[in-house]
């Protein structure tokens, strides 16, 4: 329930919002009269989820280019997709990105509701809200790091996350508003990406500075609290790097689930204590000295490299081999592209 005092405080955000909105490729300006369209709203949505904003301007620019709507997307190869994508980390979000394509290009349409979106491949509770708001104007409450960020600080709420999410929850949702909820989603965001900050929040100038009653109470920089963190294990693997004297490199797909899935990158080892794996040929095999380290978000990785060169016409257990001229290094994920940093030099002098 929304009562007078939270309806001022959200005309008071949207006010400034009119005046100092983040200009973003894939938004639309306040007060402009233009609609969102909901392909570009989704498309960066899900880009920005555990990415920042400065990294994934490029890739939605390059996305857009090539896809300019969700038929273009949905028609695509499998493998361009997940090439455009590579480098912008967790794959997952690519493969869900093809499959919801298809799903709202054979619909015709993407549904218009917060319940409806929730039923498309790999668009969850904040994605969905964040595009029912902002390209179709529903009063749907939109929370990410952010939104927890201010509504801890606003309210002084000093219990831990993720236990205090709820509460949090609570507090955007009562400030949500039914008349331009789309543009109340993007101010609240814009707010802690710019104002109410991680580090150093510019409390005096924020619109919200005489209602926080973090600052009031001298812990706005404080909040919100976290759980202490849990020590992320060590794995290991080996990944092999064959060059054949054509110059021709040996890459395989990777299986379509689990991490990196349908990506594409060097054969090796499965990822854990101490792996097992034969290489995927026959070589004079050379350990390089130094190893690719890489972390995700559950666990730090370590590979050691090992390089060879074979001749032409050997098939390889696994994997095919992709003539030079062809071979991209920036269609790689970002481990990978660890990988072949250290090998490149190597290569060359064998």
């Amino acid at each position: 329930m929304r009562d007078t005092a939270y309806s001022g405080l959200s005309a008071v955000l949207l006010d400034w919002y009119d005046r100092h909105a983040r200009s973003l490729p894939w938004r639309v300006p306040p007060g402009s009269g233009a609609r969102p369209d909901p392909y570009r709203v989704w498309l960066s949505e899900v880009m920005l989820q555990q990415t920042t904003v400065a990294a994934v301007k490029g890739y939605y620019e390059r996305f857009t280019s090539f896809w300019p709507d969700v038929g273009a997307l949905a028609a695509a190869e499998d493998a361009d997709v997940m090439a455009a994508w590579a480098g912008l980390g967790y794959y997952a979000r690519a493969r869900n990105l093809l499959k919801c394509a298809r799903a709202v290009a054979a619909r015709g349409a993407f549904p218009d509701t917060y319940e409806g979106l929730l039923e498309l491949p790999g668009i969850g509770p904040y994605t969905a809200a964040a595009i029912a708001a902002i390209a179709f104007g529903r009063p749907a409450t939109v929370m990410d790091g952010n939104v927890e960020r201010v509504m801890a600080r606003l309210h002084d709420e000093r219990a831990a996350l993720p236990g205090v999410k709820p509460v949090l929850y609570a507090h955007a949702e009562r400030l949500t508003p039914v008349e331009r909820p789309g543009d109340y989603a993007q101010a609240v965001m814009d707010l802690g990406a710019t104002i109410c900050t991680p580090r150093s929040p510019a409390c005096g100038i924020c619109p919200w500075r005489e209602p926080c009653a973090a600052r009031l109470a001298g812990t706005a920089a404080e909040l919100p609290k976290k759980a202490p963190k849990v020590k992320k294990p060590v794995r290991t693997g080996v990944a092999y790097v064959v060059r054949r004297t054509d110059g021709a490199l040996l890459l395989e797909t990777r299986p379509e689930t689990g991490l990196l899935g349908g990506m594409l990158g060097w054969p090796g080892t499965e990822w854990g204590v101490d792996p097992e794996a034969a290489p995927p040929v026959d070589a004079a095999w050379r350990r390089l000295e130094g190893e690719a380290r890489h972390t995700f978000t559950h666990f730090h990785l370590r590979l050691a490299i090992e390089v060879a060169e074979v001749p032409e016409g050997l098939s390889p257990d696994r994997g095919r081999f992709v003539p030079a001229e062809v071979f991209d290094p920036g269609a790689l994920p970002t481990v990978m592209r660890k990988v072949w940093r250290l090998a490149d030099g190597t290569l060359r002098h064998l």
